[in-house]
């Protein structure tokens, strides 16, 4: 925190003494831009960072032109295609002017805004947030990956969806979250960039890709942690996430995946061009049973068959929809009959599966979530809380505690009672809240320690 010094000056009868006094710590600041953990001016002088926090409020509903693109049916695996492509499309103009970081991209006239109280997690050139600070390169055993890596992610909202930060934050120090608060209008989008530490040295699925600049503090591919160093990160990843319960009347939303393909000739629009669907998802498949048939075919996820290789080594559970950013595979502890198998490279997780466990708990701040984003079974009664360590103690696949979360819900219903549902925005109840709750209270979230079981475990 930044302490002030105040100066009080006193006078005693004719003598004038100068005392310089202590003031309490000023409070902590919700729209900080970054870290301040800036390069030499030698290695890098362009602009820094700035968040763009001036939501608005009473606009009307957007155009859909995804909704058109698919007649205005609800989403199938047969118009799923073209569902994402027009998605993509909506945003190609601002897309191309940030990715092209040219100074034209200018957020708030272009009508996108971040979240608040993450500043002292950005880093400052293009405010990045650490994502998972080590994927494991036996992950991708097909891809030629030669080393592990870290992500980086940068998350926007469109004008729609920035209304439901405000309301939210509209006084940035209480926020604000019965009444409806937390739900998002129709036609909001989200945008979240995912860079790699893994260039095209390391990975060659990566040659070729956008590199950006920044100061990582977290780097598995070089081995260096815990100290801000000037790297590059390299796109490998947007997701275009869209509220739209006509289309997906189960959940509200639908999840789209864009993954880099070196083997895509860029256009007009560069490497946007180069931004291909892996897939959308626009439920979890319930009656599914992914873990008796791993093959069953799914009807609320659509995978685009010519997807980059790399991108499909990490599809979620059954082959939901899951990007290489995701953490949709794992490494899992599971008890069955009374003994324990480690499983490697188990795939237990998906896109909407994930973030169908936003919710918040404001009887229980400190914990925020009352589930993991991912299954995770409660620690054994008597036994050792981290029992299956380093993997993550899991449910066993497909059994109904591993159901709750591959269940279709609407965003305003939770995950657990007693929570307040976060309207699938993980980004809120997973990073903002803990945040905002570290900063009133002076103490480290419980969702940036270790989890029950003991792990450490991703952060998205």
């Amino acid at each position: 925190m930044r302490i002030r010094t105040l100066y009080l000056c006193y006078c005693l009868s004719v003598v004038g003494l100068l005392l310089a006094l202590p003031a309490a710590a000023a409070p902590p600041d919700p729209y900080l831009d970054h870290n301040g953990h800036t390069p030499p001016r030698a290695d890098y002088a362009g602009p820094l960072f700035k968040l763009s926090h001036a939501y608005p409020s009473g606009l009307p509903t957007p155009a859909m032109p995804w909704r058109t693109a698919i007649g205005n049916l609800p989403l199938s695996t047969g118009n799923a295609a073209a569902y994402t492509q027009a998605l993509k499309g909506s945003v190609a103009r601002d897309m191309v002017a940030l990715l092209a970081n040219d100074g034209e991209w200018d957020a708030g006239r272009r009508g996108w805004y971040n979240d608040p109280w993450l500043g002292a997690q950005r880093e400052p050139i293009n405010g990045m947030l650490l994502g998972n600070e080590r994927i494991d390169d036996s992950l991708f055993p097909k891809s030629g990956l030669s080393k592990p890596f870290t992500t980086y992610v940068l998350t926007w909202y469109n004008r729609t969806a920035a209304q439901t930060i405000g309301a939210i934050w509209r006084d940035p120090h209480a926020p604000q979250l019965g009444g409806g608060a937390t739900q998002y209008a129709e036609g909001s989008v989200t945008i979240k960039l995912s860079f790699t530490t893994a260039g095209p040295a390391e990975w060659p699925a990566m040659r070729g890709a956008l590199s950006w600049p920044m100061m990582m503090t977290a780097n598995a591919t070089t081995g260096h942690f815990n100290r801000p160093t000037l790297g590059e990160g390299y796109l490998m990843q947007v997701d275009i996430v869209v509220k739209d319960t006509q289309s997906a009347p189960q959940t509200g939303w639908v999840f789209t995946t864009l993954v880099y393909d070196r083997a895509t000739r860029p256009g007009s629009r560069g490497v946007w061009d180069q931004m291909v669907p892996l897939g959308a998802q626009w439920g979890n498949d319930p009656r599914v049973d992914s873990a008796a048939n791993p093959g069953a075919a799914l009807f609320e996820t659509w995978i685009n068959p010519n997807a980059p290789l790399y991108a499909t080594e990490t599809l979620g559970w059954g082959g939901r929809l899951s990007g290489p950013n995701d953490h949709g595979v794992n490494d899992i502890s599971i008890v069955t009959g009374g003994r324990r198998s480690l499983v490697r490279r188990a795939a237990n997780s998906s896109c909407l599966s994930c973030h169908g466990a936003s919710q918040w708990n404001a009887a229980n701040p400190g914990k925020g979530m009352a589930s993991f984003l991912m299954p995770l079974a409660p620690p054994e009664p008597g036994g050792a809380a981290n029992a299956g360590a380093p993997y993550l103690n899991s449910p066993a696949p497909g059994s109904s505690a591993w159901l709750r979360w591959f269940q279709n819900r609407l965003g305003d219903v939770p995950m657990d009672a007693g929570s307040v549902a976060g309207d699938y925005d993980l980004a809120l109840t997973f990073r903002v809240l803990p945040a905002w709750h570290e900063a009133k209270s002076g103490k480290k979230h419980a969702l940036r320690k270790l989890d029950a079981g003991g792990q450490v475990l991703p952060r998205e």
